[in-house]
Formats: structure tokens, sequence, C-alpha cells
């Protein structure tokens, strides 16, 4: 359980270290519209949509928890993380599709804010309520460890 709930939160912060490493190519790729320096920004400001709409998804994903179970919420937010992440990984660059690729990259972007919010709650109060009496902290200090 604990090993689970951890390695869904690896993978999703996994995929946001990716994009921050990477940032500098996905300028190139989707903002080569613009100037090197503006699209580095705007390449960035894809980057702050995840985080800007992750209390959302810790709204909508943790209301949605309470009412039919955190099990299956959590495997709703991997699959909504791993879709969208394999979706930016053959979306066309800006050369092939124009405008529609950075808008499509940013909605993809707050896709996996979505999931990435909804994920790192759910994940931690899951593993607090099947933790043994008197282990809860250690078990749910996994979940902020594999981040």
């Amino acid at each position: 359980m604990i090993f689970a709930s951890s390695l869904g939160t690896v993978f999703e912060w996994y995929d946001f270290y990716l994009y921050g490493s990477l940032a500098a190519i996905i300028a190139k790729q989707f903002f080569s519209g613009l100037d090197d320096g503006s699209a580095f920004i705007f390449a960035l400001l894809a980057f702050a949509a995840g985080f800007i709409v992750r209390p959302f998804g810790a709204l909508v994903f943790g209301r949605l928890g309470d009412l039919i179970g955190r099990k299956y919420t959590f495997l709703v937010t991997i699959m909504l993380m791993g879709v969208s992440t394999f979706v930016v990984g053959i979306l066309p660059n800006y050369a092939s599709i124009g405008v529609a690729a950075p808008v499509i990259l940013i909605a993809l972007r707050m896709l996996q804010g979505l999931a990435l919010g909804g994920e790192y709650g759910g994940a931690a109060t899951y593993v607090a309520e099947h933790a043994p009496h008197g282990r809860r902290g250690a078990y749910t200090s996994w979940i902020q460890t594999t981040a």
C-alpha cells in the first residue's frame, strides 16, 4: 500500500522534474514563433500552469475520494497523469500545427496539475487510513519523501 502510493507520487513528480529540466528545449519546440527569451518565459509559464491548478485538483479529487473512495480516485488521478503525459510526448510542435501546439501543451499541463493535486492528498490520506496504529506519521512521511 505504501509502495503503490509512493510509486504514483514518484512518477507524477518525475514528470514535473523532466518538464522543468527540459524547459529550454520545450521553448524551442512549442514557442518557436517568439524570440528565445520570450519563448523560454512562456515555457516556464506553461510549467507554472500545472502548479496553479493543483489546489483545484485537491478540491475536486478530494471530494470525489470522499464520495466514491480514495482507491478509485487514486487510480483515476494516476490514469489522468499518465494519459496527459503520453499525449505531451506525442504532441506535434509549433512548426507542425502552429499556435495549437502551445495551447494544447498548456491544457495538458493543467490536467497534469489537477491529477497531481488530487493524487498527493489522496495518497497521503489513504496511507494514513491503512497504517498500523502508532506508525501513521512514519508511513505517511514516505509520500512526501518520494516527491
